[in-house]
């Protein structure tokens, strides 16, 4: 058939299909649908910027501060870089070929240097840290999130002291800053003895009394938290020394130490040091007890402690029938004859110096046993 031949136009040849765009390349788009591509602005762009709001070339909008200043920029990029003065923009009259705004209530200079990190993000050293507080109201009132951000870590990493924090504090607060106003309260909180000396908190007293009550009670909880801490630290570190000294019962009494210990140990005089801490307080206490007539609990306060000791020992030990700890067996015993308020107190104790040490596995003197072998 005719319209079968090759070179037909009925006949279409097969079409490779477009390939796709690589990977990490920049896209562009009409109607300002955006595709991040790669950033690489050299330092000759941002001077273009700088010059451009340094010599206001053909700028058509001028920006009235305090005491008769005027700054002249262009409506564009204020425009973009903020959508409160895109509004404003939109509202201003025209004066010949330029527009007024107005940005008042802050120093002339604190002006200049917000319009210029509209157009190049960038600013001086110095006025950061003469008009950093200038800068965050500028920021949020105009809604420039960058900005804000970085007068937030210029101040964390520095600008924030004891004089200011107040103030920061409540800037924080009217500014919707969380992180800054979390910086603020915890230095607060640390240093208040000497934040509370200080202008500010003097003239916040007078002016937010309810704020002064909120940062007052913090202080009390905070006090209190610290106090609950520190007691759970001295809790915890008496539990660590019984634990310690748990296991150095079981060393002495299964493996021998030094001089104190099982009677067929036979000990060199190259003997290596005991590795048990708690190991020294102990065989003060063995001797005494081994030698002390008035052993029975209560006659003497040593060897109280020391009966306490071997009773927490049987409550820990899981194998009494072969532990070589004295008496182990028998506290075992005596336990079923316990009354149900003391057991609980012992079963506390037991588990809280357990809790402490955190180890895997079973607890050191749970396979502290002692073969005769």
């Amino acid at each position: 058939m005719d319209s079968n031949r090759e070179g037909s136009p009925l006949v279409s040849e097969k079409i490779a299909p477009v390939a796709p765009p690589l990977p990490g390349a920049a896209t562009s788009s009409y109607h300002g649908s955006r595709v991040r591509g790669y950033c690489c602005v050299s330092t000759a762009t941002k001077d273009l910027w700088e010059r451009l709001f340094d010599e206001g070339y053909r700028a058509d909008v001028s920006v009235n501060t305090d005491n008769g200043g005027i700054i002249y920029a262009h409506a564009n990029i204020l425009g973009m870089a903020s959508p409160v003065m895109k509004g404003m923009l939109k509202k201003s009259k025209r004066h010949g070929r330029r527009r007024s705004i107005s940005i008042r209530g802050v120093p002339h200079d604190a002006v200049r240097v917000f319009i210029r990190f509209l157009y190049s993000s960038c600013y001086e050293k110095e006025e950061m840290e003469e008009f950093v507080l200038h800068l965050l109201v500028l920021s949020h009132v105009f809604v420039v999130p960058q900005l804000k951000q970085e007068c937030t870590q210029q101040l964390e990493q520095g600008l924030l002291t004891i004089e200011n924090v107040i103030d920061v504090f409540q800037l924080a607060l009217l500014c919707d800053a969380p992180r800054l106003n979390f910086v603020c309260h915890r230095m607060i909180l640390r240093n208040f003895k000497a934040v509370s000396a200080t202008g500010g908190w003097q003239a916040m007293k007078q002016s937010h009394p309810v704020l002064e009550r909120e940062i007052l009670e913090s202080v009390t909880v905070e006090d209190h938290m610290q106090k609950e801490r520190i007691r759970k630290s001295n809790e915890r570190k008496i539990y660590l020394q019984l634990y310690e000294a748990m296991e150095a019962i079981v060393h002495i009494c299964r493996d021998g130490c030094q001089t104190i210990g099982p009677h067929d140990k036979d000990f060199k005089a190259n003997q290596v040091p005991c590795k048990y801490t708690a190991c020294k307080g102990l065989e003060l206490l063995v001797r005494h007890f081994a030698g002390c007539k008035l052993r029975v609990p209560g006659g003497c306060v040593h060897c109280k402690r020391m009966w306490q000791l071997l009773e927490l020992h049987s409550r820990l030990c899981a194998n009494s029938g072969v532990c070589r700890v004295p008496l182990c067996r028998n506290f075992k015993e005596r336990i079923m004859r316990q009354s149900k308020k003391d057991e609980i107190k012992w079963r506390i104790l037991a588990k809280n110096i357990l809790t402490a040490k955190i180890i895997p596995g079973e607890p050191f003197f749970s396979w502290a046993v002692a073969s005769s072998t």
